[in-house]
């Protein structure tokens, strides 16, 4: 594995540096504050190329590399986890299923208005009573003439409220186990599909998040994605893409955790001398920096492996793992770090370490991870 990454990839960052400059960082207080989808900045990333990097530009995208994206991912996660967290799920994950599985017509049809960024998309797996365990999902499609009628309940759906495209996963045939789930196409304008309501979250608030209610809902034959039964073996690939984009995210986290802290503890004078020079306070910094350090390489490692078409998935696993507890772990320090000024709304750190607890719970759950990892090295 080649460390230096390439003069694309270095203007790639310090380009997505200078959007955040001008565009994110002076909106992200009040978009967490107000739990509002930005559709401006949306916007702003589409016109930029951003919403379809990794996508061929036959199909509308940038044609950028697993690495290339995941660096675009963190440092827009550095500004505003949020706004990172929909890219990464709308670009890396419903993109990337829709190039892998669909037809050339569901390319052009949905794929391409994805990637340029004119619909934004969302990925519909988990369950009220389904989570980590996907196997006890009940929401179910059955063929009515040329339609597929979906009913049951998705929730937890990122994107939800504010997506066109829905990737949803459904029992075409329940007896058939492992084997009897499918992705189905929904467009938003679907008969007998509702959105609900954003839910009100802890942190990422301005990533838009809802159930989604299907009753009788209709959608042709021809929005099936791949085939019939391949649905879980969908869902899976749709994990190993989503744990690097989730751990791009936390190295994001990291770094800005890891720069708020800096700033701080050498501006905060205590006991004459800035508490940078405190030993305390300088180990918790040196450790911030050591964890940032490795949750990267793991990171980078895993896209490298899929740049490289070799199998990811235990790595992808590992940098989610790793990444997302560094990340809880040190924005809990960063705020100690702060003292009182770090425990207020306003604080970056505070908004650091509420946005850093869901990551390691989506995407499958750091007990999740440990059971991809211990599979993949016991076997």
């Amino acid at each position: 594995m080649d460390f230096m990454l390439t003069e694309e990839q270095e203007l790639i960052r310090q380009n997505m540096r200078e959007f955040c400059k001008n565009f994110v960082d002076p909106i992200a207080v009040e978009i967490d504050e107000n739990s509002r989808h930005p559709a401006e900045l949306l916007q702003k990333l589409a016109e930029g190329d951003w919403l379809g990097m990794p996508i061929p530009q036959e199909y509308g995208g940038a044609g950028a590399d697993q690495l290339t994206f995941v660096i675009a991912v963190e440092e827009l996660s550095r500004s505003c986890a949020s706004t990172g967290f929909t890219l990464s799920t709308h670009a890396g994950i419903v993109c990337m299923m829709f190039l892998l599985f669909g037809t050339e017509d569901q390319k052009k049809k949905f794929l391409i208005p994805l990637a340029k960024g004119q619909h934004l998309g969302a990925f519909a797996l988990t369950e009220p009573a389904a989570g980590t365990d996907i196997m006890a999902a009940t929401a179910s499609a059955i063929i009515d003439g040329n339609d597929y009628v979906i009913n049951g309940t998705k929730t937890f759906t990122t994107n939800g409220p504010t997506a066109e495209t829905y990737l949803v996963f459904v029992w075409t045939d329940k007896a058939a186990g492992r084997k009897g789930m499918s992705t189905l196409i929904v467009p938003r304008s679907a008969p007998g599909l509702r959105v609900g309501e954003h839910f009100k979250k802890m942190g990422l608030r301005s990533s838009q998040t809802s159930e989604m209610i299907f009753k009788d809902c209709r959608v042709p034959r021809e929005n099936l994605l791949g085939k019939e039964g391949m649905g879980l073996q969908m869902a899976m690939t749709g994990f190993d893409h989503g744990r690097i984009g989730i751990a791009a995210q936390c190295v994001g986290i990291l770094q800005a955790a890891l720069d708020e802290s800096i700033r701080y503890s050498k501006e905060r004078v205590q006991f004459g001398t800035p508490i940078a020079r405190h030993q305390a306070i300088a180990w918790m910094i040196a450790d911030m920096a050591t964890a940032l350090s490795a949750a990267r390489f793991l990171t980078y490692h895993a896209a490298w492996l899929k740049n490289q078409n070799k199998p990811f998935s235990k790595e992808a696993a590992m940098a989610k793992l790793y990444a997302s507890e560094a990340a809880m772990k040190h924005t809990v320090k960063a705020v100690q770090i702060h003292g009182g000024y770090g425990y207020c709304k306003g604080a970056k750190v505070e908004r650091l370490m509420r946005d850093a607890k869901i990551t390691e719970i989506y995407e499958g759950t750091s007990e999740a991870q440990r059971m991809v990892i211990s599979g993949n090295v016991l076997r």
